[in-house]
């Protein structure tokens, strides 16, 4: 059974391959919880959890749903180890751009990175810098992850999310993986097949066909966007962190960059 909805501002498949009572409930189940990711984490929607933290917690404490408590320790994790590579406290360079909505007043405060934001207790966090957090890119991999747990809480065995090319597999059936061509978008590239395990891409595709767009990418040190024309893939466990450091290679453009062997992930990078 296959299902496919527009959420995370891209589409949504989710299939499984192992039959259940009720597979149309579990699937359902498992995009509702999507939803509640997007709508916990969405830099669009004021009324989230994250324009919340943006928004206050320079100010005072702020108390998060566990959810987004994990996504923040992961970027914090990664951050870390990828020596700042990757740092999602660049909304403020995206909204500068026009490639986020304008939701702040730039223009009033200096803006910290993850680094700033702290951790009073598990659900709990304030910051020392006022923050314009996009969790754009590590937000859509940990959705699929609550999808996949959401299915085998319901019994499903195989199966297999897709979020616009962030993508779990799960099961005894591997499911063949295809990446598109950066010279030519419409043409795909098989890699293989993946069985229990994750894979996200990063790359500007249709986008570079038009003369004004910029890189959704920003270097977290200089502030300047990567303009690249090749992609850039990482297989990981989880698509929380196979979709993070697909950024940490973009920007660094090293597939043997130390941060992949520590979180036991590989990097495939495609030139245009």
């Amino acid at each position: 059974m296959i299902r496919c909805k527009p959420l995370l501002g891209t589409f949504v498949e989710i299939s499984i391959h192992t039959a259940c009572l009720s597979p149309e409930r579990a699937i359902d189940k498992a995009f509702a919880a999507i939803k509640n990711v997007q709508d916990l984490m969405g830099f669009h929607n004021p009324q989230s959890e994250l324009s919340k933290i943006n928004a206050q917690s320079h100010l005072q404490k702020i108390e998060i749903h566990p959810w987004t408590a994990d996504v923040l320790r992961v970027a914090s994790e990664i951050y870390d180890h990828s020596h700042g590579l990757f740092n999602c406290g660049i909304g403020h360079r995206l909204v500068a751009a026009g490639l986020l909505p304008n939701n702040l007043d730039l223009e009033q405060h200096q803006f910290g990175g993850i680094e700033d934001l702290q951790f009073v207790n598990a659900h709990t966090v304030f910051s020392l810098k006022p923050l314009c957090l996009d969790l754009g890119g590590i937000a859509k991999g940990f959705a699929v992850d609550i999808a996949i747990s959401s299915l085998l809480s319901d019994g499903i065995e195989s199966g297999c999310v897709n979020a616009g090319g962030d993508l779990r597999v799960f099961g005894s059936e591997a499911q063949a993986i295809q990446i598109r061509n950066p010279a030519a978008p419409s043409e795909l590239i098989h890699i293989g097949t993946l069985e229990h395990g994750a894979i996200a891409t990063s790359s500007l595709y249709f986008s570079k066909r038009q003369q004004q767009s910029m890189s959704y990418v920003i270097n977290p040190f200089t502030q300047e966007h990567i303009d690249f024309s090749g992609s850039y893939s990482v297989i990981a466990n989880e698509c929380i962190y196979a979709d993070a450091l697909t950024k940490v290679l973009a920007i660094s453009g090293q597939t043997d960059h130390p941060c992949f062997d520590h979180f036991s992930a590989q990097a495939i990078r495609i030139a245009a």
